[in-house]
């Protein structure tokens, strides 16, 4: 039985997988080196006097482990890349995450964890086609694969160039992969306001000006950032959107929310699977380190770029060199916070809506038995933050009322969290209003019912009162 943990190298989950779905089998390895910290070299000798060709890969038995740096890794090149692709498939399959009608839109950056992601999930589509092309009654589809890059050029100034150089390469990234064909997007954030370009430009500067803290700043844009992925989703039919995020990101996650007072909708954010938008959005590295997925890349040679490197200097960033310190003193600190965080009780919207596929019905009972989920009628409408769409406790959540169908500003700024009315909204209640104005429709018009409070139910009913009986009619 597989352990389930990010840092477990003893292979359990190549045995789990191959029970799970013979659908994804484990891709052809190839011959490389990996970095491990568990014994370091010197003139070839290990320091407890053993030759490095005494010891064996302690998967396979039959290889010498890889070695990078005087490191001696614990697994081979064979071995490495099939561990890792087992994690990756394992979550995949365990949590339903990609089913044979879904079509997935991959967030590429051109960085290590976004390329394995499209990597894996071109190979799982690729044996998906082999399984399709030899199948007689061809019953079961295909999953289709499309890959997006938001443009964040207008925020991040890149030389011209430069940045069309690094776009015809992702293209070539994309188009070198094997059928089926992958769509490739390259979306401007802008683009979520409206088709008038010089339009959308000019309100996301103003409206990224108006946030005076950085590291607020830096959240509002990945805020939108989420926007644009879901607006291309939607304009092109795709059911999923794939993150490549991995451990060591979720590790510094867990730590900013813990700073920033997001403590309580942090559960939200560290799942497999998020649905509370309208294109649900799933993270099947997420017990992959980023040093594995670094390693992968050099193994098979994999393409990666830094675009859109902007330098940070807010909490963000801070917290990023604190993990990064504590993973060189303990490999293991990573795994340890993401593994503390997972004892958080997840939400119910952290699992994927009901379908009508038995077989992917059966993994979501599955998930819901593990995690003590309760189903989604039993529990009472969340509440969400119109900026960063993060649940809000009831304690949070006030009686939204608005007057001939506007918000005004102290509306507005009651239906944030904490979090965001301390560090993007301004401080000036004047200045609110103004700063709403510039928010894209999609970020103000999300969670209309949601956060009405108290009056969602009397504000429905006034809606469609014209189509209810009245008391005295008996309905015939």
């Amino acid at each position: 039985m597989a352990c389930n943990s990010a840092t477990c190298q003893s292979g359990c989950y190549r045995d789990d997988n191959d029970k799970l779905d013979d659908q994804f089998p484990l891709p052809a390895p190839a011959p490389a080196t990996v970095p491990n910290h568990r014994q370091q070299t010197t003139n070839g000798v290990s320091p407890d006097g053993d030759s490095n060709d005494s010891i064996l890969c302690v998967k396979c038995k039959l290889n010498q482990p890889m070695a990078v740096d005087g490191n001696i890794g614990l697994f081979c090149g064979d071995c490495f890349r099939s561990n890792l692709y087992g994690k990756f498939r394992f979550s995949v399959t365990s949590n339903a995450l990609i089913s044979p009608s879904d079509n997935v839109l991959v967030a590429f950056s051109g960085g290590p964890s976004s390329r394995v992601a499209l990597q894996f999930v071109h190979e799982m589509q690729m044996k998906a086609q082999k399984n399709f092309d030899a199948s007689r009654d061809r019953s079961l589809p295909v999953f289709g694969v499309g890959v997006a890059f938001i443009d964040e050029s207008l925020i991040v100034p890149v030389p011209a160039d430069e940045f069309d150089k690094a776009i015809e390469e992702m293209r070539f990234v994309v188009s070198n992969l094997a059928p089926p064909i992958k769509q490739f997007y390259v979306v401007p954030t802008e683009s979520i306001y409206s088709s008038d370009s010089d339009d959308g430009r000019n309100r996301l500067k103003e409206l990224l000006t108006g946030v005076s803290d950085i590291t607020g700043r830096e959240d509002l844009l990945e805020h939108l950032r989420m926007l644009a992925l879901q607006k291309v989703a939607l304009e092109n039919g795709y059911t999923k959107i794939l993150l490549g995020t991995c451990t060591s990101r979720i590790a510094c996650h867990v730590l900013e929310a813990t700073v920033k007072g997001q403590g309580y909708s942090l559960a939200a954010d560290i799942q497999y699977v998020d649905a509370r938008w309208e294109i649900p959005v799933i993270l099947p590295l997420r017990d992959c380190l980023a040093q594995e997925l670094h390693t992968l890349c050099s193994l098979d040679s994999l393409k990666t770029l830094e675009v859109l490197n902007g330098h940070n200097s807010g909490i963000n960033a801070l917290i990023t060199s604190f993990v990064k310190l504590l993973q060189e003193e303990n490999p293991s600190r990573e795994s340890t916070i993401v593994r503390t965080a997972g004892k958080l009780t997840p939400f119910h919207f952290n699992r994927m809506p009901e379908v009508d596929d038995c077989n992917i019905r059966l993994a979501s009972q599955r998930r819901q038995k593990k995690y003590n989920l309760k189903p989604n009628e039993s529990l009472p409408p969340e509440s969400f933050c119109r900026i960063c769409n993060s649940p809000l406790k009831k304690a949070d959540v006030k009686s939204c009322k608005m007057e001939d169908g506007k918000m005004s500003a102290e509306v507005f700024r009651d239906t944030c969290c904490r979090s965001c009315q301390f560090q993007i909204l301004p401080k000036d209640i004047s200045a609110v209003e103004h700063f709403h104005s510039l928010l894209p429709l999609q970020m103000v018009a999300r969670a209309e019912y949601n956060n009405l409070g108290e009056d969602k139910d009397g504000l429905l009913r006034e809606q469609i009162q014209d189509c209810l009986l009245s008391d005295t009619e008996d309905g015939t």
